[in-house]
């Protein structure tokens, strides 16, 4: 992501409409219509905002324990129409209960709890992240 870890910083992802822009700009890049944004941890600060905005342009939304769920209200999740799995490890125990508690509010939502794994529950967890995930797809229209 811009502006993070070892990447230099990029002025276009210092707001959330900033960043709301890099995502679109990165999607039509690719060529992507109506993808599923699985979004871990850090990925939240890009994700959120595109969802809220503009989440009827994803098939579907997986957030990972991400940062930034805080940043919205219910009301604003209560609008969002995204099918979403929350998706989390239960021996995390910082993130994952307050995304819990935000992204809840999102109409259609199913939550998945990976028993025995933290907050990268992918890397702890991996057949059982993939078998979640791939249920889930499965179930997109």
């Amino acid at each position: 992501m811009p502006g993070y870890g070892d990447s230099p910083p990029a002025e276009m992802v210092v707001t959330a409409q900033g960043r709301v822009t890099f995502l679109d700009h990165v999607l039509q890049e690719l060529g992507m219509q109506r993808p599923v944004l699985v979004s871990p941890s850090m990925s939240g600060r890009f994700a959120l905002p595109f969802l809220v905005a503009q989440g009827d342009r994803l098939a579907g939304f997986v957030p990972i324990a991400p940062v930034g769920t805080k940043d919205y209200t219910a009301e604003q999740y209560r609008r969002v129409q995204t099918p979403t799995l929350i998706l989390y490890g239960d021996r995390d125990t910082g993130l994952a209960p307050q995304a819990l508690q935000n992204l809840q509010h999102i109409p259609e939502h199913r939550v998945a709890v990976l028993p025995g794994a933290g907050h990268a529950c992918y890397l702890d967890k991996p057949l059982d992240f993939h078998r979640a995930l791939l249920g889930f797809l499965r179930q997109l229209k």
